[in-house]
């Protein structure tokens, strides 16, 4: 086997074996571009040597020294030679791209004698000196673990000391001396000299990218983005081209097109006398790229040649990692470029009318979860008038957020964990940051720009982000920040504009963002390749007008127990509760059919003969019923009984597990009169809308929760027939209608073939059945499942993803069963899992009609089954 391949003999279809990073350099190699010459150790290497517990094998080290020997002869440079040596960077890349969760090291093969030889062959000490510096720090950090802030420390003194504002006023002699100084940390710390061979240097590097793969921040971040552990990654060994070799060169990260916006055209940054970790690191402020059309044109105009040529090729939006050496430009990576949601739309959309890709591809490349980003929230605009600048930087992430500023991410990690809504404040982020910023509303930083880590973590993860505040004095230590005069502490509260870069002093409301446009073309043609519907939870006028906005083909699942706590409402529940005798009982009932009637109407009007499913009352009584001695004497007043009878009919329909009691239809069987109130409210409603506009003919679905058993579906069927046929005898008009029962009891998924024969439809209740299927309550499973999921007794949540094996078991049972009953039966899912993109892959195979979730997950729904196909 294999286990090194060369960059001319790979190409960007192997990233299983390459990684992203060395799949693209070895298909640019190929399209003959500017690429510096090198190898990939591949990710079938790296998952070797962390099987095989943590040793290189002979034949991998005999691979790398011949693959290195290659490049001394096509360079005609030597590894380790005193006179023009040659010097690797060495760099992690995972198939799936992982901004800055990994190792790199540059300059690597310089030492004591190499560097003089560099001197010579550079005519330039400064910048050989400054190479060594970079090298040791880096070693330093990756391969041995020592603290970076240890070199940085010093490097700020010595400048502090020398009055030095910037890196560059340091000279040869001052880099010569610092080497040194890292020298001695590298001493003090491991107890052993920096290693002067090559190839222990190139074997430590690599060792060291590998273990990456498993540190904290890696890991953190593949279960962020649900990227696989079984990976591993591949290691890059390229021949070094040097940015900072004076004025003349640097080094730059470009995108195609805007990440943040979507907006077309070349959108970048770069530095000059720099190396490619300066940028993404953060640790001096670039500048944007259009400058470089000013200093080095030929360069500028080579660069949007190349980056036309590569966003043709890949089809996609690319992000760039170049650098420029003696005016000479190299490519040293190309990927399809990390996006904020609203740019990931936008480029879709334009690369579908440029003709590049099409609709399907487009909805294709959509991540469903990036729905939720689209529409970020903004300030209100009012309170924006008032608001107190406290500092402005780069706008490096959009969307708005205010919250409690904390300077660690530990400290962020453990307020997060109490409940604050925190905000992390760095001079700049690192990988080793990662646990802060995912808990944080947003973040920012007083250097780095916008492609700096800390902007590319945060478009990732659709959290607001202020990059290069340089007006802000970051104290770490301190725990403050200072702009001007004003300084803010440890958790006070900032509001943080990301789409303007402004920050703002305490508390600023805000509101949900509007991008309906891109929304709306996406979903649109992800209706096209929908195979099943998707309907909404939802009641209210407000949620159902945005759920019809978002997509939705009508109603599939109306709580009506969400009517009656209005504070007129909740007055005549709890009367028709108390009531003693069938006469009181109606009263209560009359005027709650009323309310109920009221809000059928609207929601007839409102989805125009879309379908609509409600689901008649579902939680026991008692839930309706005053808790606090305030309400119980105030229902007392209303109802003209004591305090002390109130607490007594509490008392009497308190249960030991309401869950599992007197509740759905088992509450209709021993009071059918509330079921008949509502499906008379509800097929009135219907009659009344149909009379007002005769286009408006909308069919109800009545839904009965909680059905075990045929037997109980039948003679609530039968009696609420009889109700309806009252009320078109009463009307002298009849509609069409349908009563159709929830699947959320293990029973009723293993006789739903009888059931089948006096139900018109069915929707599985994916919370309940849940619930009693595996024993959990949904409402105190959180004190566990954590514990299960850690311990590998649980691989996810059953409430937040379907359990195939057995939950799944179960309706995959009930939908065979059905089906082969009558296969015009119409089976839906209304739990909140039918939002859920792993889950509704289950549910298409399984074969349901439709999905119902709440509005906001509508689109994300779509998507996913249009994706399936």
């Amino acid at each position: 086997m294999k286990y090194v391949i060369d960059f001319s003999k790979g190409s960007k279809e192997q990233k299983d074996l390459l990684g992203g990073k060395g799949a693209n350099l070895a298909e640019m190699t190929k399209l003959k571009l500017p690429v510096p010459t090198g190898f990939t150790i591949t990710t079938e290497a790296c998952l070797d040597y962390l099987e095989k517990k943590d040793e290189i094998s002979a034949e991998l080290d005999t691979e790398i020294r011949q693959h290195i020997e290659s490049m001394e002869r096509r360079t005609k440079k030597r590894f380790g030679a005193t006179s023009d040596p040659l010097l690797v960077s060495v760099r992690s890349g995972s198939k799936f791209s992982m901004p800055g969760m990994m190792d790199t090291i540059l300059n690597l093969g310089l030492n004591d004698e190499t560097v003089i030889g560099l001197i010579q062959k550079t005519d330039d000490a400064r910048f050989a000196y400054d190479c060594y510096r970079r090298l040791l720090q880096m070693f330093g950090d990756v391969v041995c673990g020592i603290d970076k802030n240890r070199f940085e420390e010093q490097l700020d003194f010595y400048k502090s000391k020398k009055k030095y504002c910037s890196d560059i006023e340091m000279q040869a002699e001052d880099w010569q001396e610092l080497v040194a100084v890292y020298k001695d940390i590298f001493l003090e710390v491991t107890h052993r000299p920096f290693p002067q061979d090559p190839y222990e240097q190139l074997t430590l590097a690599v060792e060291a990218v590998f273990h990456s793969w498993n540190n904290r921040r890696a890991i953190t971040y593949r279960r962020l983005h649900d990227i696989p552990d079984s990976l591993g990654t591949a290691v890059n060994i390229q021949e070094m081209v040097f940015g900072n070799f004076g004025t003349a060169s640097g080094t730059g990260v470009a995108f195609t097109r805007n990440p943040a916006t979507g907006e077309k055209g070349i959108f970048g940054e770069f530095l000059l006398n720099a190396q490619g970790e300066d940028v993404v690191a953060g640790i001096r402020t670039p500048q944007p790229i259009s400058e470089l059309k000013l200093l080095l044109p030929q360069v500028y105009q080579e660069f949007l040649t190349l980056s036309s040529l590569l966003e043709s090729h890949y089809r996609d939006m690319q992000d760039i990692e170049f650098t420029i050496e003696n005016g000479k430009l190299y490519l040293l990576q190309t990927r399809d470029g990390k996006r904020t949601a609203k740019s990931a739309f936008k480029v879709c959309i334009q690369l579908v009318e440029e003709g590049i890709i099409s609709k399907k591809e487009a909805i294709q490349r959509i991540n469903p979860t990036m729905v939720t980003q689209l529409l970020h929230p903004v300030f209100e605009p009012d309170h924006l008038k008032n608001a107190q600048v406290f500092a402005t930087g780069l706008p490096a992430s959009p969307g708005a957020a205010n919250g409690n500023i904390y300077f660690t991410a530990e400290r962020a990690k453990k307020a997060s964990e109490q409940g604050e809504k925190v905000i992390l404040i760095r001079q700049e982020t690192s990988p080793e940051d990662i646990e802060g910023m995912v808990v944080s509303e947003a973040i920012v930083t007083s250097r780095g720009g916008m492609t700096s880590h800390a902007a590319v973590v945060a478009r990732g993860m659709g959290v607001c982000c202020v990059a290069g505040c340089e007006e802000i004095y970051v104290d770490e230590f301190l725990e403050q920040a200072t702009a001007g005069n004003v300084t803010l502490h440890q958790g006070e509260t900032i509001s943080v504009d990301g789409t303007t870069g402004t920050i703002y002093r305490g508390s600023i409301p805000y509101v949900e963002g509007d991008e309906w446009q891109l929304l709306e073309t996406i979903t649109d043609w992800a209706k096209e390749e929908a195979s099943i519907g998707v309907k909404a939870n939802a009641e209210t006028p407000a949620d159902i007008k945005t759920a019809l906005k978002l997509g939705a083909q009508g109603i599939g699942l109306a709580r009506t127990e969400h009517m009656f706590f209005g504070e007129e409402r909740i007055v005549e529940m709890r009367k028709m509760i108390l009531a003693q005798h069938e006469e009181a009982l109606m009263i209560p009932l009359n005027k709650l059919k009323e309310f109920q009637k009221e809000d059928f109407r609207t929601m007839f009007t409102l989805l125009k003969g879309k379908p609509c499913t409600i689901r008649l009352l579902d939680p026991p009584l008692h839930e309706f019923l005053p808790q606090t001695e305030e309400e119980i004497t105030h229902l007392a007043k209303e109802t003209q009984r004591t305090p002390a009878e109130i607490k007594y009919r509490i008392e009497e329909l308190h249960e030991q597990n309401p869950m599992l009691g007197h509740r759905g239809c088992r509450l209709a069987v021993t009071t059918p009169q509330i079921y008949e109130m509502q499906v008379a409210a509800i097929i009135e409603s219907a009659i009344e809308v149909a009379q007002k506009d005769t286009a408006n003919t909308n069919v109800p679905e009545i839904m009965i929760p909680l059905i075990g058993s045929q037997e109980e579906m039948q003679w609530l069927r039968e009696r609420l027939v009889q109700s309806i046929q009252k009320v078109f005898d009463n009307t002298g008009q009849e509609i069409p209608y349908k009563i159709g029962t929830m699947l959320e009891i293990p029973r009723a998924c293993l006789t739903a073939e009888k059931i089948a024969e006096v139900a018109d439809f069915f929707s599985f209740g994916t919370n309940d059945l849940t619930q009693l299927t595996y024993g959990f309550s949904r409402d105190d499973s959180g004190k566990f499942i954590g514990a299960y999921q850690d311990k590998k007794l649980l691989k996810e949540d059953p409430f937040q993803h379907i359990d195939e094996e057995g939950v799944g078991t179960l309706m995959k049972i009930a939908v065979d069963q059905i089906r082969n009953f009558d296969p015009s039966i119409k089976i839906g899912v209304c739990g909140e899992v039918g939002g859920d993109p792993q889950s509704i892959r289950f549910l298409k195979k399984i074969g349901v009609d439709y999905i119902s979730c709440s509005p906001y997950r509508i689109p994300a729904a779509i998507l996913t089954i249009a994706q399936e196909g």
